[in-house]
């Protein structure tokens, strides 16, 4: 029952933007973690960012500046605003609802390609 559903990837150029949704049903979603994490063909599913259900964020470094999370408790809703794309940020993006480890789900993705 519980759903996490991605959408905004597409392809872009170097230096410019887009803008990640993940809606989210089926889970108390204030009291969720939420993060969005990238896996590149060939390498290891890492996290970009994350926003507690306090608010807090956190970044890996290579986008810190260039990227933002945020939340809409409201809407059920964490968004991942991402500038300045690099050609290294080309992956499959993946938005995580976390609260335990028995609560934790994933969307099926969607798609980042930045070209040079």
């Amino acid at each position: 029952q519980v759903q996490l559903v991605e959408s905004g990837g597409g392809l872009v150029q170097a230096g410019g933007s887009l803008r990640l949704s993940c809606a989210a049903s089926g889970i108390i979603f204030n009291i969720y973690s939420m993060g969005w994490y990238r896996q590149a063909p060939g390498k290891q599913r890492e996290l970009v960012a994350v926003i507690t259900s306090g608010g807090r964020t956190n970044y890996v470094d290579a986008v810190k500046g260039r990227f933002t999370i945020s939340r809409d408790n409201i809407k059920n809703t964490v968004y991942l605003q991402m500038n300045s794309l690099k050609p290294e940020d080309t992956a499959v993006y993946y938005c995580n609802g976390y609260r335990s480890a028995d609560y934790n789900y994933w969307g099926q993705g969607t798609q980042v390609t930045v070209s040079s």
